[in-house]
């Protein structure tokens, strides 16, 4: 299995997740585009110490941009919305 660390990347806070976190107790992350399902639970369960019920994903490909004459194109990333059991919360996101 793969450092924990490396799956998750960050926790991504915005309005769309703060909803998320208030009717359902699910929280938002960016994750490794090559990761899965599993691998995605098994850190999140590591990391903050905490059981998750479902696991939800989503690749986000990037938008073309352009400067000028020339085109460029922003990376792709993959996204993980992570429910958890109820009951439990990740601190990190209640600071917010």
């Amino acid at each position: 299995m793969r450092d924990p660390r490396s799956v998750v990347k960050r926790a991504m806070i915005s309005e769309k997740g703060s909803r998320m976190l208030e009717q359902g107790n699910a929280y938002v992350f960016e994750v490794a585009v090559d990761s899965n399902k599993v691998e995605i639970k098994k850190a999140v369960e590591s990391i903050f110490n905490v059981n998750v019920l479902s696991v939800r994903t989503m690749v986000m490909y990037g938008k073309s941009k352009r400067l000028g004459r020339f085109v460029g194109r922003r990376s792709h990333w993959k996204k993980a919305i992570v429910k958890l059991k109820p009951g439990q919360t990740i601190e990190l996101f209640e600071q917010v």
